[in-house]
C-alpha cells in the first residue's frame, strides 16, 4: 500500500502549518522552501485541505494561510480523508454494496478490519502530536 503524493504532502503543510499556529498566516512560498515541495502542487493540495475545511485563507499583503482549527482538533485521519478522499483500502470495506461478492467474500473483513485499525490510529494522532 502507498500514500499519494497528495497525502504525503498535504501533511507536511498541515504540520508545518501546525507549527506556526498563533503566528501570522503562512504563505506557501514559505512552507514550500521549508518542506522542499513544489508551491504549484502545494495549491492543488491546499485547495482540497480548505474544501474540507481543514484550512483558512487570509488574502492581501499579509496573506497566507493558516489551520481553521486548533492543531489538538484536527486529526491524522482528517487530512487523509481530504486528501485521499476514504480511509477505505477497499471499495467493499465502507460500502458493502459496491461488490456483488460481498456475502461470499472471505476476505472483506480482513479489510473492513485493517480500514478500521487504520482509521482508528489515525484518529489518535493530532497535528499538535506531529508538530511536536
Amino acid at each position: 500500500m502507498k500514500l499519494s503524493t497528495k497525502t504525503r504532502y498535504g501533511m507536511r503543510f498541515m504540520v508545518d502549518l501546525a507549527s506556526h499556529w498563533g503566528e501570522d498566516p503562512v504563505t506557501l512560498k514559505d512552507v514550500a522552501k521549508r518542506q522542499d515541495l513544489s508551491k504549484k502542487y502545494l495549491e492543488q493540495i491546499v485547495a482540497l485541505l480548505s474544501a474540507h475545511g481543514l484550512v483558512r485563507a487570509t488574502r492581501g499583503f499579509s496573506g497566507g494561510y493558516r489551520l481553521a482549527r486548533d492543531p489538538s482538533e484536527i486529526t491524522a485521519a482528517d487530512v487523509m480523508r481530504a486528501t485521499e478522499g476514504s480511509l477505505s483500502l477497499v471499495d467493499c470495506s465502507s460500502d458493502p454494496e459496491s461488490c456483488s461478492r460481498h456475502k461470499d467474500c472471505a476476505t472483506r473483513q480482513l479489510w473492513k478490519d485493517l480500514t478500521d485499525l487504520t482509521e482508528t490510529y489515525l484518529s489518535g494522532i493530532t497535528l499538535k502530536d506531529l508538530a511536536g
